[in-house]
């Protein structure tokens, strides 16, 4: 009950939660969102299923497509999982399972999509097809329509050339898993309309998530900010910590949700070194690569979804011990732990911190320190007693993290070179938020 920085921050949490329940997500307060009552989902793996599920269970009439049976059967088994789950539980009545698995149904053709009120594009991460795919789909849907892609890294400007009217075609980024993560990111390209945005944003509440708006770029805007958290961690690993080591600072001394490690695994490792190289080619002059992630491409580990990753799994999924054989295959001797846990803290944190400076301050990804805070809660389970990753550094100081940036930088190379927006910040040593 005593009034701390813990509480002031959950109590700060509390209010940009309420905030987003009154917002649109556009400034133009005349724009009305249209309603959803049918929505077609391209794609119907497991993200598939998950966002069918999520839309259905909220009474959505939804519709899945895919171009396999198979497919059709691994998205609607995902959903039934969930709802026979509940009702095992006794978290839902017979009628309401039979309700709302009714209103989930799907296909190998486009039937259903002309009556869609919103169609949402999660098949596979590769450019070229998503774009044919979205061609495909635009015409098979009714002149309103709007097309959201799932993408997680790719740039929906890009595929908005695809779609004959890019003013209804924005990004709607479900984390994953999509019934569990409350983040969506929704994604406005040069093009799209008011309207179109705010559609997305009030569906995105309406099936119980909590939407921000960003601007398209790569990795929008958590992605890009995570990937120093898990890029960071290679280096250490280089340097001797061990991966049980390296998680438990993060997540018993820091309060993150999972270690750098064990979230890669989450992830897959096979997603990360793709993203990795992704945000190497779009920041070439100041983004650098661990020889590791070659090394973990090349080693046949995917994570969770292969049970072999940093960590060995069962074959229900549940995370095992360390697979102490992982340090063999990097070409990494026994771990050795010498770098002081606060380094190893301090170093993919501030490393973020100086990502966000650069995604608000200089390209606009995010318009308010509140938005980048609530996403990265939201997003990436970042303790919310610490008000956020923005909440945090205002709490060390931004003079100080610039000067420990310099230092890093003198040791480490340009990755750690603290950026204009952050050096600006700490010149008076103001705060991001004012």
């Amino acid at each position: 009950v005593a009034v701390t920085a813990v509480s002031k921050n959950l109590i700060n949490l509390f209010f940009m939660m309420e905030n987003v329940k009154k917002q649109t997500g556009v400034s133009d307060a005349s724009v009305k969102p249209r309603e959803v009552d049918h929505l077609a989902v391209l794609g119907a793996g497991v993200m598939g299923g998950g966002i069918g599920y999520v839309s259905a269970d909220k009474g959505i009439v939804t519709r899945m497509k895919d171009i396999s049976n198979d497919g059709i059967a691994l998205g609607l088994r995902s959903a039934h999982a969930i709802w026979q789950k509940a009702l095992q539980r006794k978290r839902m009545t017979t009628f309401d399972y039979a309700t709302k698995s009714a209103l989930l149904t799907g296909g190998l053709d486009y039937n259903g999509f002309k009556q869609a009120d919103v169609v949402v594009e999660a098949i596979v991460e590769d450019m070229n097809v998503k774009k044919k795919v979205i061609a495909e789909a635009a015409g098979q849907c009714g002149p309103n329509t709007i097309m959201a892609t799932n993408t997680s890294s790719l740039s929906v400007t890009e595929m908005a050339k695809a779609h004959p009217n890019p003013k209804n075609f924005l990004g709607m980024h479900f984390f994953n898993p999509a019934p569990r993560m409350p983040l969506v990111e929704v994604i406005r390209g040069p093009e799209t309309s008011d309207e179109a945005v705010a559609t997305i944003f009030a569906l995105s509440k309406k099936l119980g998530k909590t939407p921000v708006v960003v601007k398209d770029g790569p990795g929008f805007l958590v992605n890009r900010l995570l990937l120093h958290y898990m890029s960071e961690s290679l280096y250490l690993l280089e340097e001797g910590m061990g991966v049980e080591t390296l998680d438990r600072y993060f997540t018993h001394k820091f309060g993150m949700p999972m270690g750098p490690c064990r979230l890669m695994d989450e992830v897959g490792l096979d997603v990360c070194v793709k993203v990795l190289k992704i945000f190497k080619d779009a920041y070439s002059d100041r983004i650098q690569v661990s020889d590791l992630a070659k090394k973990l491409s090349e080693s046949g580990r995917l994570g969770k979804k292969n049970s072999k990753g940093f960590y060995l799994y069962d074959d229900k999924g549940k995370q095992l011990e360390v697979d102490q054989t992982i340090y063999k295959d990097l070409g990494l001797g026994s771990p050795t732990n010498k770098v002081p846990e606060k380094e190893c803290i301090d170093r993919p944190m501030y490393l973020m911190v100086n990502e966000a400076a650069m995604a608000m301050l200089q390209d606009h990804i995010v318009d308010t320190p509140a938005n980048c805070d609530l996403a990265m809660i939201m997003g990436t389970g970042f303790p919310p007693f610490r008000g956020g990753l923005l909440k945090w550094a205002d709490s060390v100081g931004s003079k100080q993290i610039v000067d420990d940036l310099e230092m890093y930088a003198s040791k480490h190379g340009v990755r750690f070179r603290p950026s204009m927006a952050l050096t600006n910040l700490a010149k008076n040593d103001r705060k991001f938020y004012a």
